[in-house]
């Protein structure tokens, strides 16, 4: 699912070329809208209309998607150059909120991530409380169908960069992590996926 929310973070932020980039959202708090209790009604509730609403096919079940996106030139990037923008998308499997995850490029709420730490999440030995501890709170939570049925709850960290511009060329950078639990809360799997350039 990393790839469709950074698909909204990169048309938000080509967008701002053109002075339209959405509209500016705050990230929901875990507590209020909580993943396997939370309906849609009460995503709009707190959050608005979607930018995007959409469908995906995840472990042979239909979820459903609403995206929320948004970019400017005038925020302030955690990295020099990068055009700011953020993003977030929940998904609803029925009525039931299976998933959130949050980019964010900007200073104030950045989704960064420390990469050199994933080697040290070893399957089978590493606890939940030892990844958060590493990593930090995490910015994706799922839990089936979002992940497999055989999987627990699975956390994650999501970071993505646009820099560059229309004369200088756009570069494009994206770096995921998600990480699964078995039912001690031991890492089951981890993913990590990293491309482009800075």
């Amino acid at each position: 699912m990393p790839g469709k929310l950074a698909s909204a973070i990169l048309a938000a932020a080509l967008l701002v070329l053109c002075g339209c980039a959405g509209r500016d959202f705050v990230r929901s708090d875990a507590a209020e809208l909580k993943v396997g209790k939370s309906t849609f009604g009460e995503v709009v509730a707190k959050m608005g209309q979607p930018r995007t609403i959409g469908e995906v096919l995840k472990n042979g079940e239909t979820v459903k998607t609403f995206t929320y996106a948004y970019a400017t030139t005038g925020g302030e990037p955690l990295q020099a150059g990068v055009i700011p923008a953020r993003a977030m998308a929940y998904y609803f499997h029925g009525d039931r909120l299976v998933g959130q995850e949050f980019l964010s490029s900007f200073k104030s709420d950045n989704s960064n991530f420390d990469e050199t730490k994933v080697p040290g999440i070893v399957k089978g030995k590493t606890t939940r409380a030892e990844v958060i501890q590493a990593l930090g709170p995490p910015t994706t939570i799922f839990i089936k169908p979002m992940v497999k049925e055989t999987s627990g709850e699975a956390i994650g960290y999501s970071y993505h960069t646009t820099s560059g511009g229309a004369f200088s060329g756009f570069r494009f950078y994206r770096k995921t992590l998600l990480v699964s639990f078995d039912s001690a809360d031991r890492v089951l799997e981890v993913d990590y996926t990293a491309s482009g350039s800075q």
